[in-house]
C-alpha cells in the first residue's frame, strides 16, 4: 500500500516558458494553450488592479514584523503599501485565474477583487480553475456565454 503524504509549505509552481511567454505554473500555460485553440482572445498579466490604495499611518501601531519577527514595537508613522492584484488572463467579458495551490493572502486578494469587479464591472465574468478539468470547462463556459450575448443580440424586440 502506497502512502501518500499531504502538501506542506509554501506554494512553489514550476515557471514555464511558450511563445515568449514566462508563466508562472504549468496549469496558467496549459489555459493559455486551450484559450487559443479555441481562438479565444486573452492577454496574459496585461494590467495591475489596484484593490486598496496605500496611505500614510500616522499613529501608534505596536506590532512585530509581518512574519512574525523581531522585535514587539511601535511600528507606526508608515507609508502603507497598496494591496495590487494582477490576473493571469484578461479579455473583453471575462477575468480568468488559474490557482491550483493558493498561498495564504489569496483567498483575501480574491475577495477584494470580487468586490472591485462587482462595483466597477459587474459584467464581466469571473473563473478561477484549479486543474485542467476547470480550464476546459472555462473555455466552454465562455463560448456559452458569447453565444448567448449573440443570440439575444439577433433578436428582434417584440411589439407593445
Amino acid at each position: 500500500m502506497k502512502k501518500y503524504s499531504k502538501k506542506r509549505g509554501p506554494v512553489r509552481a514550476k515557471k514555464v516558458s511558450f511563445d515568449g511567454i514566462q508563466f508562472q505554473s504549468g496549469l496558467e500555460l496549459y489555459m493559455y494553450k486551450a484559450l487559443k485553440e479555441a481562438k479565444i482572445v486573452a492577454e496574459y498579466e496585461p494590467v495591475s488592479y489596484t484593490l486598496l490604495e496605500g496611505f500614510d499611518l500616522e499613529g501608534v501601531c505596536f506590532e512585530k514584523q509581518a512574519n512574525g519577527k523581531g522585535e514587539y514595537k511601535d511600528r507606526g508613522c508608515k507609508k502603507i503599501l497598496p494591496i495590487k492584484y494582477k490576473p493571469d488572463f484578461v479579455g473583453r467579458d471575462f477575468v480568468i485565474e488559474c490557482k491550483g495551490r493558493a498561498n495564504e493572502s489569496f483567498p483575501l486578494r480574491w475577495k477584494l477583487f470580487k468586490h472591485w469587479i462587482a462595483l466597477r464591472s459587474p459584467n464581466i465574468a469571473l473563473f478561477k480553475p484549479q486543474n485542467q478539468k476547470d480550464c476546459d470547462y472555462t473555455i466552454k463556459q465562455i463560448e456559452l456565454m458569447r453565444s448567448n450575448l449573440r443570440i439575444n443580440a439577433t433578436k428582434k424586440p417584440s411589439s407593445l
